[in-house]
């Protein structure tokens, strides 16, 4: 392991850090919200803990695998905590601890909020507090291209990620053009989100504030009531195209983009996730109905916006879903599990991944009935390697286990289990809202100062694949 790699890293991440915060700046001057010395000073303080990179005289050549699981976890939590300074020094957020959830939580981009009243937040502090999930958005896309595939995260062999070497399916033989075509494709979907947004008569700062939570499947608002609180049909129907979007391959927008959506159709995984939707959709609306709603316009949308918002992790709301029936709870708690396609902004344990464990399953079935036949197991017409399944399995089993764990630690702290299970199947799974205490209309203010620490350390392993993070634990990383 080579120390200077992983400074280098983390001190070029100090220098961006702080060029991204002359956009609050900016807010603060046009606003005069009162924040603008402090931004100033902490720009001024990141620009300094950036110096070391650029008196290293030349970039690390290569990241060993050891090098880049530390560097990544090393990564969001010096984006947390520098990225947290500012809420507390101004008063906003007095609580590290708080302070801390809050921006891991954009960064991780989960949603989950501990703010009771975002809408007294200084706007170039609002601005921040959307761009942490924005520029999440955009740090997992480059960990997907970039990181992922080479630290044989979870399967993610299978996620067509962009990996050296020529094939009909790679977008670019080369990584950082890849990684700039995705992000070229990201900002351009967020240019055409807010412009649409504006037009259904969104204020610029509302527009944007919103496309970046939608974009990286985030979810904070800058309204206390979330999306509930722009009642405009045209809105929420936007907003729940764009969560879809996100939610999918972002490889697949590319070759849509160049004049290829067959591809889209072509694609197992997006299939799959499509037809997860449909069937959830379809469910909720036929529970509601049963127990007592009228049915209607909203009953449909309503259905479809909380259905897209947690299968995409999002995490918006337009109404409290703990109103509803428990079987549609059940399913949107199932939901948070699945998460979006791979290549996406999205979180959870992913479509792809749940799309092998059932083929597995299926197989082992069949193999009762024929015990000498083989079945191996196909995604396009490709078999997929046994190891690779293997790890598919092993990352689903240590993903529950985690939330067991999690749900265990948080009812020894003395929560409900209602609010547990919400919680952790929320923050591990980067959804925002959960269940009981953290519902869609609670958020997670009254959880003790140790509850919060642990469900950071939940952001951030969901984020990062969980292998990314947990490896650091084994004794054999650091010899």
């Amino acid at each position: 392991m080579k120390a200077t790699n992983v400074l280098y890293v983390l001190t070029r991440l100090c220098l961006i850090n702080a060029a991204c915060f002359f956009i609050p700046l900016a807010f603060s001057f046009y606003h005069k919200d009162g924040q603008t010395y402090l931004l100033i000073f902490h720009i001024a303080g990141l620009a300094l803990l950036g110096l070391p990179s650029v008196f290293l005289k030349s970039q690390p050549s290569e990241l060993s695998i050891r090098d880049g699981f530390l560097t990544v976890s090393l990564a969001w939590i010096c984006l947390a905590t520098f990225g947290s300074m500012p809420f507390v020094i101004s008063g906003s957020i007095p609580s590290f601890t708080n302070a801390f959830f809050e921006t891991m939580s954009g960064f991780t981009t989960t949603g989950a909020s501990i703010l009771t009243d975002v809408e007294i937040l200084p706007k170039s502090l609002q601005i921040w507090r959307h761009m942490t999930q924005w520029l999440g958005g955009m740090g997992i896309i480059a960990l997907a291209v970039a990181v992922f595939p080479f630290l044989g995260v979870g399967g993610v062999q299978l996620f067509k990620a962009e990996v050296p070497g020529p094939t009909k399916d790679k977008i670019s033989p080369r990584i950082s053009k890849t990684a700039k075509i995705l992000w070229s494709i990201y900002l351009l979907l967020t240019i055409i989100q807010v412009l649409l947004l504006i037009i259904g008569g969104l204020s610029f700062f509302d527009a944007t504030c919103i496309t970046f939570a939608t974009m990286a499947t985030g979810g904070f608002a800058p309204l206390n009531a979330s999306v509930a609180g722009y009642p405009s049909l045209y809105i929420q129907y936007v907003i729940v195209i764009f969560m879809f979007i996100a939610a999918t391959n972002f490889s697949l927008h590319f070759w849509a983009l160049k004049g290829n959506p067959i591809r889209y159709f072509r694609n197992t995984e997006f299939l799959f996730f499509v037809c997860v939707i449909i069937c959830a959709f379809i469910s909720i609306a036929s529970i509601r109905l049963l127990y007592g709603s009228i049915f209607s316009e909203e009953l449909l949308r309503s259905s479809i916006f909380q259905t897209v918002s947690i299968i995409s992790t999002t995490g918006f709301v337009t109404q409290d879903y703990e109103l509803w029936p428990f079987a549609t709870q059940f399913i949107l708690l199932l939901l948070m599990f699945f998460g979006g396609c791979a290549g996406s902004t999205g979180g959870g344990i992913k479509s792809i991944r749940v799309y092998v464990l059932f083929k597995y399953l299926a197989s082992e079935i069949k193999r009762l009935f024929y015990p000498r036949g083989v079945f191996p197991i196909k995604i396009q017409k490709t078999m997929i390697p046994e190891n690779t399944v293997t790890n598919i399995i092993a990352f689903i089993v240590l993903y529950l286990l985690i939330f067991a764990s999690g749900v265990f630690a948080l009812t020894i702290l003395g929560e409900n289990i209602d609010t547990a299970i919400g919680a952790v199947a929320s923050t591990l799974g980067n959804v925002g809202p959960g269940l009981g205490n953290v519902g869609p209309v609670e958020n997670y203010s009254g959880i003790s100062v140790t509850g919060k620490w642990i469900l950071s350390f939940l952001m951030m392993t969901g984020r990062l694949e969980i292998y990314t993070v947990i490896v650091l634990f084994m004794p054999d990383f650091w010899r």
